[in-house]
């Protein structure tokens, strides 16, 4: 049983920091447009999901798919709504974190998974009416305090921070009423349902189709081991993990990207963001005061 519990903190751990080394894949492919990355790795990603379901996992999926016929009608509208919706988020936060790193700063996109935590226990509050303790306020409005800074002296970089936390905060949200399927085919067809969303604007809005071999090197590591491995490690980590766990070792992710940004693309950063960053930092330690209180006691 303890031997279970650490695989599935190894299972978060490894997906976050995971995430938080992201910019090392997407930066040699600066020269290319933001659409064209968000394309090739949705489709690439999509085909591989597929094949990873339906032809090493099939017995699964024959498993859910006999669960879903199971479902009332309502149940059923309500998982494919969910679903649907799920991957229209998925798509659109992808696209504006591609064009966040490679066209305003790595910190910017560090900035949104800071607040990404905080940000989806308020909508959750409002949403899904979980309840919020005096000390989780008393974060939120640091953060608040935070975003206010940030909005007065880098504008730019909030407006797109602030997209990119939103959008991923609406999906997790989301999908905690997305229950009555397993997350393999829920994960599965939003990214399917992604690449069809992408698939009409293709023709249109992509770049001549490249031709230098590191550019699909590149994007079949990001969508396998920047998309399709971190996604199963945060799932299964779900699966054995408190909300509250998984929350606070989310924050490994816009660590290291402070660190990378700041060590190894040489990114400058401003008093004000200083400022700001240092009070999101500090309503992170207020917001989760409670657990670490929790711990003393049974300790």
């Amino acid at each position: 049983m303890q031997k279970t519990r650490k695989s599935y903190y190894g299972a978060a751990i490894a997906a976050f920091s995971i995430w938080g080394l992201f910019s090392f894949a997407l930066k040699p492919l600066k020269v290319y447009a933001s659409i064209d990355i968000l394309f090739y790795r949705v489709f690439f990603a999509a085909s591989m999901l597929l094949f990873y379901a339906y032809i090493l996992r099939s017995k699964k999926m024959k498993e859910n798919h006999q669960r879903f016929n199971l479902l009332t009608v309502k149940q059923k509208k309500r998982t494919i709504y969910l679903t649907l919706f799920g991957g229209a988020l998925l798509t659109g936060n992808w696209f504006v974190f591609i064009f966040v790193i490679n066209q305003v700063s790595i910190k910017a996109a560090a900035y949104a998974y800071l607040v990404c935590p905080i940000l989806t226990t308020l909508i959750a509050y409002f949403v899904l009416k979980e309840k919020l303790l005096k000390n989780q306020w008393v974060a939120i409005g640091i953060s608040i305090l935070s975003i206010i800074i940030l909005a007065i002296y880098n504008f730019k970089d909030l407006l797109f921070s602030m997209i990119v936390a939103v959008s991923y905060s609406l999906y997790l949200v989301s999908q905690r009423k997305n229950i009555y399927v397993d997350k393999l085919p829920i994960l599965t067809y939003q990214m399917v349902f992604s690449a069809f969303i992408l698939l009409p604007f293709y023709p249109t809005f992509s770049a001549p189709l490249p031709t230098e071999s590191l550019f699909y090197i590149l994007i079949a590591l990001i969508a396998v081991m920047f998309t399709i491995i971190p996604l199963l490690l945060n799932l299964y980590a779900i699966e054995g993990l408190p909300s509250a766990t998984v929350g606070i070792l989310l924050y490994l992710n816009p660590i290291l990207n402070f660190v990378v940004a700041i060590i190894f693309f040489d990114e400058k950063t401003t008093f004000s963001q200083l400022v700001s960053y240092s009070l999101v930092a500090l309503s992170i330690a207020v917001f989760n005061q409670h657990l670490f209180k929790k711990k003393q006691v049974e300790i």
